[in-house]
């Protein structure tokens, strides 16, 4: 962490308290996977499969590389990765 950081960190630890910077942290982490879960859900119900499943049989290629389907692939990633992500964050900060 720069001294700047540092700084910024010291700063709001002592402006907002503890509790409060815990719970606005977990409300985040919550936001984003129900985010990430809505797009994941959409994306199962579109192509009737996982994620995995999407990859492995490699419906990009199947489909032609449309743009669309690329699109809803990178998409579907970033939601799949979002919720790995923020579920990790999620537990660490509620440890």
């Amino acid at each position: 962490m720069t001294a700047i950081q540092e700084a910024k960190a010291e700063r709001i630890i002592t402006t907002v308290p503890i509790d409060e910077i815990e719970e606005a942290l977990l409300n985040e982490c919550r936001r984003r996977i129900i985010r990430c879960k809505r797009v994941d859900e959409t994306m199962k119900k579109k192509y009737g499969m996982t994620f995995q499943e999407f990859k492995s049989k490699n419906v990009v290629k199947e489909q032609g590389f449309s743009w669309q389907v690329e699109s809803h692939a990178m998409e579907w990633e970033h939601a799949v990765e979002g919720i790995r992500y923020a579920e990790q964050k999620l537990k660490g900060i509620s440890q």
